[in-house]
């Protein structure tokens, strides 16, 4: 079985091109493939398929084999292979998701894609939507204690649930050189916690200035991640919930920068960012 590995800002996945293959068990093949020890190594699998609503349709799933929802930097990614690969030579591109159908406006460089932007639809604040338990009609600025300190919490949906956590100092995630145990231990806690029925996406964000943001990412079934695009628009979106930051933001993560926007014309947020293909090669089994 042929694949591609790719990433966008760091956040890699391995995307399989179902028109022309076929994978039995993706579950089974995303623990196996994106294993950084005995497999290729990835932050998860995403399958290339045909949609009869769109150019394409995106299937995701995570490094432990759980099926997302979406995925920011895997559709910016997966509309850069569509394009170069000719399965549709478009643009803007719509991709199919299982959080709705996306317009992704694509960045064209000598005949490639370099970026795209991409219209990622209109947050939600709804408990329901993410799910949430606590019984609050919406989760945002919500006290919580993390390494022995009160942060506040918003809880936003962007097809997939966010829990966006500011006030706890980076310093105390993270060691110089990448992501350290605490990171890990209150990601992992957050994720898991009883409040979310269906685990949860969680970020620790420092606001910069208005239009300026740091984020470090814990995701839902991957772990510490270099990005997250659905969590950077989440983190966007809070930020103006909560007075902290403007519509338009530019967000660092470990893996670079990422451009949102949330308009208020038509209440979508926009994702701007890179894509880059690694390399291709054979697996085995799939």
């Amino acid at each position: 079985m042929k694949f591609t590995k790719m990433h966008g800002l760091g956040n890699c996945y391995l995307y399989v091109n179902c028109f022309e293959e076929r994978v039995a068990d993706a579950r089974a093949l995303a623990r196996a493939m994106s294993d950084r020890n005995t497999g290729v190594g990835s932050d998860g699998l995403i399958l290339i398929c045909f949609s009869k609503i769109a150019d394409a349709r995106m299937e995701m799933y995570n490094l432990d084999g759980s099926r997302g929802q979406m995925c920011g930097n895997g559709i910016r990614c997966l509309a850069k292979y569509v394009y170069d690969h000719g399965l549709a030579r478009k643009n803007p591109l719509r991709i199919e998701t299982d959080a709705g159908v996306l317009a992704v406006d694509l960045t064209i460089e000598q005949h490639k894609v370099t970026g795209a932007c991409v219209d990622m639809g209109e947050p939600s604040l709804e408990p329901a939507d993410m799910p949430v338990t606590l019984p609050h009609s919406r989760m945002v600025d919500y006290p919580i204690q993390v390494v022995g300190r009160e942060g506040r919490m918003t809880c936003v949906s962007m097809g997939n649930p966010h829990a966006v956590i500011y006030g706890i100092p980076l310093e105390l995630l993270h060691e110089p050189h990448g992501p350290g145990r605490r990171l890990e231990a209150e990601g992992r806690r957050i994720e898991t916690d009883p409040m979310f029925p269906e685990r949860t996406n969680v970020h620790f964000v420092r606001a910069d200035r208005p239009s300026e943001v740091t984020i470090l990412t814990w995701e839902r079934g991957s772990g510490a991640t270099q990005a997250c695009g659905t969590g950077a628009c989440a983190v966007c979106v809070a930020g103006v919930l909560t007075g902290r930051s403007d519509r338009k933001i530019t967000a660092h993560l470990p893996g670079g920068d990422l451009l949102l926007h949330w308009r208020e014309s038509d209440n979508h947020v926009h994702m701007t960012g890179p894509a880059v293909e690694i390399f291709t090669g054979e697996w085995p089994d799939a």
